[in-house]
């Protein structure tokens, strides 16, 4: 009895996912911290602007990258550290608030590796998709794509448990869609960039790669081929 009564009624944050939201909220307060005076002095006013060109993906170093057939520790990092940096204090808030909700609920069914393969693969495959399919000169930055690839997890799991059920499976996809439809609003009022692109890529790779990291996702698939 004194056992149950411990039991917390609401399950804790999956390590993974609080590290990566601590990691980015930290960089956040940095700059903050930095642009208010309170911390580095004069020069930190500066710091996300230098973060924004040391770290997040630009379409022309990809494009040197591809016509050199090479790039250095610095380009390539790129792929995966713009996720880490964001253009404003609200830009981070959206992509925490997003990474806490779907990561806790990815998690909850996902090894620590596998969320964080999700996350990062999210993140290379936005990447590709801004550098290969754009001509931007606006860098790619901040954590949507990766967070889209959390979207696409939580996608395959529900997608997975509509078929079990029998229930229409295409419901699966009702908030990518929601997602999708509220960024094309925003896009018509206020103006945007291309950057769904890499959204949507990250959506698909972390749907896919979920095929491969969740557990019996891949056993499952090879059933229901074999069935059709």
């Amino acid at each position: 009895m004194s056992e149950q009564n411990n039991i917390s009624p609401v399950n804790p944050l999956p390590p993974i996912v609080v590290a990566l939201f601590l990691f980015i909220a930290g960089i956040e307060l940095m700059f903050l911290l930095g642009e208010r005076g309170i911390l580095g002095g004069q020069e930190a006013v500066g710091w996300r602007n230098q973060a924004i060109n040391d770290y997040s993906f630009f379409n022309q170093i990809f494009d040197r990258m591809v016509a050199r057939g090479e790039g250095t520790a610095s380009d390539w990092m790129r792929f995966v550290s713009y996720p880490f940096v964001h253009l404003t204090f609200t830009h981070t808030l959206f992509v925490c608030v997003f990474l806490l909700a779907l990561g806790k609920m990815v998690g909850e069914v996902f090894a620590a590796w596998a969320v964080l393969a999700v996350f990062v693969i999210s993140s290379v495959a936005g990447a590709l998709a801004y550098g290969l399919l754009l001509d931007e000169t606006f860098p790619l930055i901040g954590g949507y794509p990766a967070v889209y690839g959390l979207i696409g997890a939580f996608t395959f799991l529900l997608w997975v448990r509509l078929v079990n059920d029998g229930a229409n499976q295409f419901r699966a996809f009702t908030l990518i869609g929601f997602l999708l439809f509220i960024q094309l609003i925003f896009g018509l009022l206020f103006g945007g960039g291309m950057d769904w692109v890499a959204d949507i890529a990250g959506f698909v790779a972390g749907f896919v790669t979920s095929i491969f990291v969740c557990p019996g996702g891949w056993r499952y698939i090879r059933a229901r081929i074999r069935r059709d």
